[in-house]
């Protein structure tokens, strides 16, 4: 067999690995830039040998500035994704990653079987028989970082996975800035189920009271088993599934709280910053992200900590 030839077998195999680690893991699909796509395609060559040296990247949006005051996290009032030139690449130094290279078996087997249970579930009969998918959650199960909504929309409904609409959409956009990847962190909601809304045409609604009692065991569970470091509650229905505080956010928001022993910060739903794209609202959020990379001590640029500041 040839040089190429092997290493292309190893790859591959190296690719599958990854790729059934991850489906066992509940990520449900993978991102593949039109580049790669057309890498793929091309005839394979020798592979060239990288320095040993060299350090991962992470890709960071350009320091805002007040000059642009449209833009949230990479996206203007409308909620669509702003035109911008591509960001600079810089290392990561010390990103958030699991201690352990790969989940223990025991662990993966009882995610599993909570996951079967959480996708059986029939206990609201009108969430169940209205709901398209059942919504788990998706990510890294032994991630020290772990962000909780709500519930599902539309789209996570019509998809099955957790923040993949516009909000979903920069909430994806605030982990990338954090140095992370939605692979990096796990993300699940309070209901597992879209709450059903007769009568409307379009449109979400809040979970109630009684709905949230209900599910909120499976996140327990999801927590309990994850045994993450840091809880990110995004939103006030989040912290009173968590917390059972009915607070107002903005009283909340940026103050840490305490879930079981783990340290939890509550902050705004980033559906609230597609409504309201103050800077100074963007700077609150990003305030209480950089609190929780201290907490998980992550190397924080200069940069970084300036997001969001006017010049």
């Amino acid at each position: 067999m040839s040089p190429v030839s092997s290493a292309y077998e190893q790859l591959l195999d190296a690719a599958i690995r990854h790729l059934e680690g991850l489906q066992s893991r509940g990520v449900r699909h993978v991102a593949v830039s039109a580049e790669t796509l057309r890498a793929l395609s091309l005839p394979a060559t020798a592979p060239a040998v990288a320095p040993s040296h060299a350090s991962p990247t992470l890709h960071l949006p350009e320091t805002p500035t007040a000059t642009r005051g449209n833009s949230v996290f990479g996206f203007n009032k409308s909620g669509t994704a702003a035109s911008q030139p591509p960001p600079p690449i810089m290392p990561a130094t010390k990103p958030v990653r699991s201690e352990s290279k790969s989940t223990d078996a025991g662990k993966a087997a009882a995610f599993a079987e909570l996951q079967r249970r959480v996708l059986a579930c029939v206990q609201c009969a009108h969430l169940a028989s209205a709901r398209k998918t059942v919504v788990f959650g998706v990510g890294n199960i032994d991630s020290p970082l772990m962000f909780v909504g709500e519930a599902p929309g539309a789209d996570e409904d019509e998809q099955g996975e957790p923040f993949v609409g516009k909000a979903g959409q920069l909430l994806t956009k605030i982990i990338e800035t954090m140095g992370q990847s939605r692979a990096d962190v796990y993300i699940a909601n309070i209901l597992k189920c879209r709450p059903d809304t007769p009568g409307q045409s379009a449109g979400n609604r809040k979970p109630t009271s009684d709905e949230m009692k209900t599910c909120i065991p499976y996140l327990h569970e999801q927590i309990d088993l994850i045994k993450p470091k840091v809880l990110v509650a995004l939103g006030a229905t989040a912290v009173d599934g968590l917390l059972g505080k009915t607070m107002g956010i903005s009283k909340l928001r940026g103050n840490w709280q305490t879930y079981r022993g783990i340290p939890l910060m509550p902050t705004y739903h980033p559906a609230y910053l597609l409504r309201n794209q103050a800077m100074s609202e963007k700077r609150k959020v990003w305030e209480d992200m950089l609190q929780v990379m201290e907490k998980l001590e992550m190397n924080i640029s200069d940069k970084q900590r300036k997001f969001f500041l006017k010049a």
